[in-house]
């Protein structure tokens, strides 16, 4: 594993573990408004693009649904009060956090998630271990554009030259990708390593103290 000088990490199947609190959300929504719900593998696929892409993905015949939009506020209603019902962060995340900000070096989060239930969630597991928090809001593109990593590193007053994006899906990869950083694609997360190499996927980790293995 490289040194780097600043370490940008995906948030969800990335540092916490939140599908069951994902999922939960969902059906809590489906059913509010008399639709089918999904299993957890249901929900493991739709996520990862954002809420606004897992309710259209979960809701049957996604925005075409005349309730589409009541199931997307009922969604984020419902998970902003219930995000740490059963959320934790991964084995070694927190201790790995803390061992790259001994070393001086940056850290920052970048999310699909809304960006209320981001800062939320990094406040309250990582503190000031995350120097910067961001997650989708109006007036910037989502992953997988650059703009959510190129406004975390501005606000880092860091550049791109020494840095390394770490995630767990397909849209890290692109992200990273798309960024001009190397990817790092942890194995925990919310999608498995072959389905991460038919994406393009070529450094991996299973546990985050791998990423102080110099």
């Amino acid at each position: 594993m490289k040194e780097y000088d600043v370490y940008v990490f995906d948030l969800d199947g990335t540092l916490l573990s939140t599908l069951e609190d994902l999922a939960a959300s969902t059906n809590y929504a489906l059913e509010k408004c008399s639709m089918p719900v999904h299993s957890l593998d249901d929900v493991r696929r739709f996520v990862g693009n954002g809420v606004r892409k897992l309710i259209e993905r979960a809701v049957p015949g996604g925005e075409t649904n005349p309730r589409f939009e009541e199931a997307l506020s009922t969604f984020k209603n419902h998970y902003m009060h219930h995000s740490l019902d059963r959320t934790s962060p991964y084995p070694h995340v927190v201790e790995t956090l803390k061992s790259l900000r001994l070393r001086n070096k940056r850290v920052a989060v970048v999310s699909n998630k809304f960006y209320a239930a981001t800062v939320d969630l990094c406040l309250h597991f990582f503190g000031d271990l995350v120097e910067v928090a961001i997650g989708e809001r109006e007036g910037i593109r989502k992953k997988p554009a650059p703009d959510t990593v190129e406004e975390a590193l501005r606000q880092l007053g860091a550049g791109k030259e020494n840095a390394v994006y770490i995630g767990d899906s397909e849209v890290d990869i692109e992200t990273a990708c798309n960024s001009g950083m190397p990817c790092v694609s942890v194995l925990w997360g919310f999608r498995d390593r072959a389905f991460l190499e038919s994406h393009g996927a070529e450094t991996f980790i299973s546990d985050p103290r791998e990423l102080l293995d110099w």
